[in-house]
């Protein structure tokens, strides 16, 4: 079966240069034969969207081709997308009609990390919407193994989660938890948002920290069971009581400098921090009472598409999320001003989200 486009042109999202995203015509994409043309419902934007708009470019390939993915110049934006299937190549025609989400990595599935399953660390990974094309568009064709059917119940804008949820599933097992052990969140804001939802069949405490009130009122409704207002100019002991010994895990999310230090200090010995924000800015850690408490530090970038995925998937059948993660839905005439703009801004008011029907 293959449902018909009624159309060769569509409307995108096209970044140009640093500062210059235009809405233009362009040619609906042909799938091949391992690909799916998604007919795309709601894309949602993030902070590394709002990046590369405001300074990029810095993973776009606007002047030099992706390794990866092979291209290069102008790049529809658009790695957190949902929509439905609406033609396949002959490899993928199983998924046509079917109502899906797609991971925004891509992996070549042969090389020593992809066999040994962390597909996110491939040799040739790239990612839809900043590497190659994506789905600030009414159509993009992506390989079929990075789509998993929405399950039946779950709402469109809990769909459009499921991408930066998996990012934040991904960080959660990184960590290893064991049951009922405590969580310290540092950075309850965007990514942090996603990681604390992971976190919710947690049996454990978890303490959401951020310096923004709204946040921490967010933070409550995702499953917080504690929450602290971080005051800029105070130092740890604003946390003291929470942890008498330390946290045994803690999750930094904010990238802020000066951050990574302060999960490393509210560690408990033989404890775990897992670094979770980026940030390029250089910043200074001592490491001798690390290795003297013997703190393991761990990182996380991305998700596995086979993993990540359908678990937060799952998530959102049983517990959805828009209605506290979701701040603004906007039509792509709009994504400029009411999207971009506001993140870079810092005034949206949640997640927004891209209307492309």
């Amino acid at each position: 079966m293959t449902v018909s486009t009624s159309t060769t042109t569509m409307r995108a999202g096209v970044l140009h240069a640093p500062g210059d995203l235009r809405i233009e015509d362009r040619p609906v994409p042909v799938p091949t034969a391992d690909e799916v043309l998604v007919r795309v419902t709601l894309n949602g934007l993030c902070g590394t969207d709002a990046t590369e708009y405001s300074k990029g470019p810095m993973m776009v390939p606007l002047e030099r081709q992706h390794p990866g993915s092979g291209h290069v110049g102008p790049t529809i934006l658009g790695h957190e997308f949902m929509g439905t299937v609406v033609d396949a190549g002959h490899n993928a025609r199983r998924l046509v009609g079917r109502r899906v989400v797609s991971g925004a990595g891509v992996s070549c599935g042969r090389c020593a990390w992809c066999t040994n399953g962390r597909t996110n660390l491939c040799a040739s990974y790239y990612t839809l919407g900043l590497s190659t094309h994506g789905g600030l568009a009414n159509y993009v064709a992506v390989p079929a193994g990075t789509c998993f059917e929405v399950p039946e119940g779950c709402m469109d804008q809990d769909a459009a989660l499921a991408q930066p949820l998996a990012v934040g599933m991904h960080a959660v097992r990184r960590a290893e938890l064991r049951p009922g052990q405590d969580v310290l969140l540092l950075g309850a804001g965007a990514i942090g948002s996603f990681v604390l939802a992971g976190l919710s069949r947690h049996d454990g405490r978890v303490v959401a920290a951020d310096v923004a009130r709204e946040r921490l009122e967010a933070a409550k409704a995702l499953g917080a069971s504690h929450t602290v207002l971080i005051d800029t100019d105070a130092g740890d002991e604003q946390f003291d009581g929470l942890f008498p010994d330390g946290a045994p895990v803690v999750f930094e999310t904010s990238g802020v400098p000066g951050s990574a230090a302060r999960a490393l200090r509210l560690a408990a010995r033989g404890g775990t921090v897992v670094l979770v924000g980026l940030t390029s800015t250089p910043q200074p850690l001592e490491l001798a009472p690390v290795v003297l408490r013997e703190v393991d530090i761990r990182t996380t970038v991305a998700h596995v598409c086979a993993v990540d995925v359908p678990d937060a998937l799952s998530l959102l059948a049983e517990r959805p999320l828009a209605a506290v993660i979701v701040g603004d839905v906007v039509p792509l005439e709009r994504v400029v001003p009411d999207g971009l703009e506001a993140l870079v801004a810092g005034r949206a008011p949640g997640k927004v989200l891209v209307d492309l029907r």
